[in-house]
Formats: C-alpha cells, structure tokens, sequence
C-alpha cells in the first residue's frame, strides 16, 4: 500500500502549479512538473525528509492530522481526500479474508422489478451487474443474455463492457468522459478494498488490453459517481439526453444501484417510454 499512497502523492503533486498554491516563482525554469516536493512539506507543516520518505514509498502509513495537512496542500476535494486517508492507513498484518460473495436481497430485487419504466441495473463494487429489469438490460445492454446476471460466473461487468466492448462503447459519443469518470471511481474503491484480488485480476486485465484504461488508470483520478447527465446514441431510442444518479444500498454499501430518468416533456422521456413499451410487448416480455 506504500507504493500505492506514494505513486497518488506524486500524482497530486504533479497536477497542482505554484501559482494556484500561492507560491511565488519569479520566472525560473522549474524541472518537474507541479510542485516540488519541498514546497508540499512547507505547505502541509512537515519535514520535508518526511514527506520524501512517504513519496519513496519509505514510510507505509500517516495519521490523519498528517493525512489532512497534505489534503489540504494539494488542494484535494472530498473524494481525493478520503481516498488518501484510504492509502495512508495502516494495514493489518494478517492477510484480508476473502470477500463474501455478493447477492442481491429479496428486497432489493423487489424494488429494481418495481421499477417497470426507469431502466435500473444493481452493480457491485467490482461494477458486475448484479440484478437488472428488462429496461435497464434494453437500455445498457440488450445485445446480452437477460439471464447473465443471475450465473455468477457469466455477469457482466460494466467496466470491462464500457472499455472492450463495441457496443456499450457506442452509446456513449463522448465516450472519453464518461470512461474518465468509471475508472476514477473503480480507483476510489480500489483504495477502499486493496486486498480485493479479483478487483486487482480485473484492473490488470484491462490495462493489458486497453491502453486508454492503462492510461487513465496511471492519472490517479478519483470521483465517486452520483448524478451525472449524459447524452446518449442508443440503437433503438436514438439520440437523447439523460441522467444517470447511482444510489447506495442501505444494507449493503459496496452495491450501487444506477437509475437512469430524463426530464419531464423531454424528447429523451417519449424515447424512453417507447423503448419501455417495446421491451413489454416485444419476444423478450418478463
């Protein structure tokens, strides 16, 4: 975990330019981008030896009154600031049990089926889909086996399907951004969960054969998904423009559950409700 705190502080440092730290620099060349290491230490109150060491991965841990001085040198907001905290605490010596397998409650299922005319798709921590109803599946991915979802072993995964699969790529024309913000926030749990091997199994399979996830992996970013709008190409509502809020289950943190709605009156609610119609009506009625 030190390397991983030390490769995300180099990463902050390197973003953050003096003049938006306040720092004079009187027109010299500077050597390395963003900040220098010196400069952080003074504007978090400690040693610059210190702050050397955690860069060089030397020091495996910071307390939070630490962990908060350097959030606050390098500007970090609320997400980058909790992932930091993340990386700089101490780990147990034990090895981490393994994770139990993720299951959708009754309840939960419950609700995602109720939700017969918002496409809902429930995504564990590692973005499996998990549970979907037939909006959501026609919605995110219809050219997939409905059923998938249930066999643990065939669930899709978000990511994986956003980076290496055609179509999922396609609905997205500014693809870039949303892809941006999906590794910012597998980033973000994997500072949560760093003895999670099947997440690690996943990050290095699409770093191997994605170079855009490699590199946007190597920038560091971290962003919690809540509420974002995005225009959209589907093939069969067409054009239109949505919001997607991701929402926590009470009872079970790591699952997310995204919903997708448009604007009252919007062309984007009509296309919807279209593709709600043909999804009950069509071969495929559940």
């Amino acid at each position: 975990m030190s390397g991983q705190l030390a490769e995300y502080l180099q990463a902050c440092r390197a973003r953050l330019q003096p003049e938006q730290a306040g720092l004079p620099t009187y027109g010299e060349r500077r050597r390395v981008p963003g900040l220098r290491r010196e400069e952080v230490a003074g504007l978090a109150g400690v040693s610059a030896s210190y702050y050397i060491r955690l860069e060089q991965g030397q020091a495996s841990h910071a307390s939070q009154e630490v962990v908060t001085a350097l959030a606050r040198a390098l500007q970090l907001d609320a997400d980058e600031h909790a992932h930091l905290s993340e990386l700089a605490a101490p780990r147990r010596r034990r090895p981490a049990p393994k994770p139990p397998a993720e299951r959708v409650s009754p309840d939960t299922a419950q609700l995602i089926a109720s939700l017969a005319h918002v496409p809902a798709v429930l995504l564990g921590r590692r973005g499996d889909v998990l549970a979907w109803n037939p909006l959501g599946h026609a919605f995110f991915a219809g050219h997939l086996d409905f059923d998938g979802p249930q066999r643990p072993a065939d669930r899709p995964n978000m990511t994986r399907l956003l980076f290496l699969d055609a179509h999922t790529r396609a609905l997205y024309p500014q693809w870039t951004l949303k892809a941006r913000a999906v590794v910012a926030n597998l980033r973000l749990t994997a500072g949560k969960h760093p003895d999670d091997k099947e997440l690690s199994a996943l990050v290095g399979e699409l770093a191997t054969r994605s170079p855009e996830f490699a590199k946007m992996w190597a920038d560091h970013r971290v962003r919690a998904c809540d509420s974002t709008t995005h225009h959209m190409h589907h093939p069969v509502a067409g054009e239109l423009v949505v919001n997607q809020q991701t929402l926590r289950i009470p009872h079970a943190p790591d699952l997310t559950l995204t919903l997708v709605t448009a604007g009252p009156g919007s062309a984007a609610q009509a296309a919807l409700t279209l593709l709600a119609q043909a999804v009950a009506h069509g071969p495929g009625e559940r």
